[in-house]
């Protein structure tokens, strides 16, 4: 694997695109610039095990602490999200057409 990119530090590494995807969003909503690598031949097949389907996450040096902090949260369970952005999934939504 190449270096970190210049000015950057690895934070996280995931278990395929989608799961690097899913930590990018949470990363970029609390405000920290992402970039993703994973080796091209995982890309390409779409592994998401063993050294070709990790896909290592980098932030700049200077948040790199603050984001390791925010992720060790993340996986103790111990992020908040506001009661607004729960969505819950037993509630089927009604149509404003059909009688109830």
């Amino acid at each position: 694997m190449p270096p970190n990119p210049p000015g950057y530090e690895e934070v996280y590494r995931a278990n395929g695109r989608l799961h690097a995807d899913i930590i990018r969003g949470f990363l970029e909503a609390a405000g920290f610039t992402v970039v993703l690598y994973q080796e091209s031949a995982g890309a390409v097949y779409g592994l998401t095990v063993g050294p070709l389907g990790e896909v290592r996450i980098f932030v700049p040096s200077a948040q790199a602490a603050e984001a390791r902090a925010l992720l060790a949260a993340m996986d103790r369970g111990e992020t908040n999200a506001s009661e607004e952005d729960e969505v819950d999934l037993d509630e089927t939504p009604s149509d404003p057409a059909s009688p109830h």
